[in-house]
């Protein structure tokens, strides 16, 4: 029988495992929308792809090479969490 208690803290520990795996790609999103925006603010290039496919590929490019810690880390946190509670441990 789950209690309130392993729900709220399973709750709180995917919330957790969530926020660690986005941080990567929020991270670059970040850095690039500001460096990008730096950029345009000094020329005074208002074109909106430039923001825009930049910011993709750098994103896409933090996804492919943290793709394995993201895995580990959503599989680590369902082995040692989510399974248990399933199997009734």
């Amino acid at each position: 029988m789950m209690t309130e208690i392993i729900f709220f803290d399973t709750l709180r520990q995917g919330l957790w495992v969530a926020l660690v795996i986005s941080i990567p790609i929020l991270t670059v999103a970040l850095l690039a929308g500001v460096s990008i925006g730096l950029v345009q603010a000094l020329t005074s290039i208002q074109e909106m792809t430039l923001t825009f496919v930049p910011k993709l590929a750098a994103i896409g490019a933090v996804f492919w090479f943290s793709m394995n810690f993201m895995t580990q880390t959503l599989v680590s946190f369902f082995h040692e969490r989510i399974i248990p509670l399933i199997i009734g441990g």
